[in-house]
């Protein structure tokens, strides 16, 4: 059986994930955080998330659609799981590059065989190929990650984690390498990196428990590594993330960005804006949302040029209304940032 609901989300709020879900961006800009990452450009993507995970919305004019499924056995098989345990990156399906997700996902239709529908998520993403590996190298990929899921916070050396793995008797460490651009360790450590910043985010656990409970020799050490992934005292980001108050100023940025995007990019006009000099500005926009003021300010951008693209406006004339002094300087920022020029985007779009 399937929970649907469709929903604004409210901007900056924390959704947690109660049970398996495929979260449908059916419209809106801006970026999402998952698990304290930020991603941009979600519009017509089909994401899925498992229990324990949130998801944060770091605009107001997104549309959404989730779906919950409720019986937990199908998502412990070896193919489907790709789509749910996310190693570096989001699982998550292009809609616009699978016709047969968009019949089971379209708006007049809600199939209610879940399984068909996860299925057929599970064969896009594996079409899709992120990593560029065989099928059985995503097995071992994947099984590595359980191993690591399981035993991240008894610290475990390398060797250790290494005789855990192997045991199958594949080289998983080179593999992981190869294929996904991290080692065994590195992959371990993020992993109780990210529980440690749940902890600090969402509990009222002080300091030496969450050190204590994710297997660090002692707290000093542990505010030593968090501060050197984050930038960050343990303190200072359960403070900034401040997921119960919310307060306003991801919503004000982002208000000003949409509304003088076009015309302004300077990032002293944004500090004078809040009445912040410019490295209090960047400092707060890379802490409470995980993201450069540039890459917040180019994402506008694209966002406008996508949709003006569409609207059939000319290359030229968008290229002018963005502020940019020849067409061809548009075109390739945009392909820069995008991967297609803008003719190609058109086409795929109309």
């Amino acid at each position: 059986m399937l929970k649907v609901e469709k929903f604004s989300p409210e901007i900056n709020k924390v959704y947690f994930i109660e049970s398996h879900s495929l979260i449908h961006i059916l419209a809106g800009s801006g970026g999402i955080q998952v698990d304290f990452k930020s991603y941009y450009d979600w519009e017509s993507k089909a994401i899925f998330l498992e229990k324990g995970q949130y998801i944060k919305f770091l605009s107001q004019n997104f549309t959404v659609r989730k779906i919950e499924f409720s019986d937990a056995d199908k998502f412990y098989s070896a193919d489907i799981r790709v789509l749910f345990k996310h190693i570096i990156s989001l699982g998550y399906i292009d809609l616009m590059e699978c016709y047969e997700c968009q019949f089971f996902l379209s708006d007049s239709l809600i199939t209610q065989d879940y399984a068909s529908i996860i299925d057929i998520s599970s064969k896009q993403w594996f079409w899709q190929n992120p990593f560029q590996a065989t099928k059985e190298e995503y097995q071992i990929i994947f099984d590595t990650n359980e191993i690591i899921e399981k035993q991240f916070s008894n610290n475990l050396s390398s060797a250790e984690l290494a005789k855990l793995i192997n045991q199958r008797g594949y080289n998983a460490q080179v593999l992981l390498k190869d294929r996904v651009g991290i080692s065994v360790k590195k992959l371990a450590n993020a992993k109780r990196m990210n529980e440690s910043l749940k902890d600090v985010a969402f509990t009222d656990k002080n300091i030496q428990e969450i050190s204590y409970d994710l297997g660090f020799k002692d707290d000093a050490y542990f505010n030593r590594v968090f501060k050197k992934s984050t930038g960050q005292t343990p303190k200072q980001f359960r403070d900034n993330f401040d997921y119960k108050n919310r307060d306003l100023f991801s919503q004000d940025i982002v208000a000003l960005l949409q509304k003088y995007h076009t015309e302004e990019r300077a990032l002293g006009f944004y500090a004078d804006k809040m009445n912040l000099s410019i490295k209090a500005l960047s400092q707060k926009v890379r802490a409470k949302m995980n993201a450069s003021l540039g890459q917040l300010i180019r994402l506008e951008l694209l966002n406008t040029a996508k949709l003006m693209i569409v609207q059939g406006e000319s290359i030229t004339n968008i290229a002018d209304k963005l502020g940019f002094e020849e067409a061809n300087h548009f075109s390739s920022f945009f392909k820069h940032h995008l991967g297609i020029t803008p003719t190609e985007f058109k086409k795929y779009n109309l």
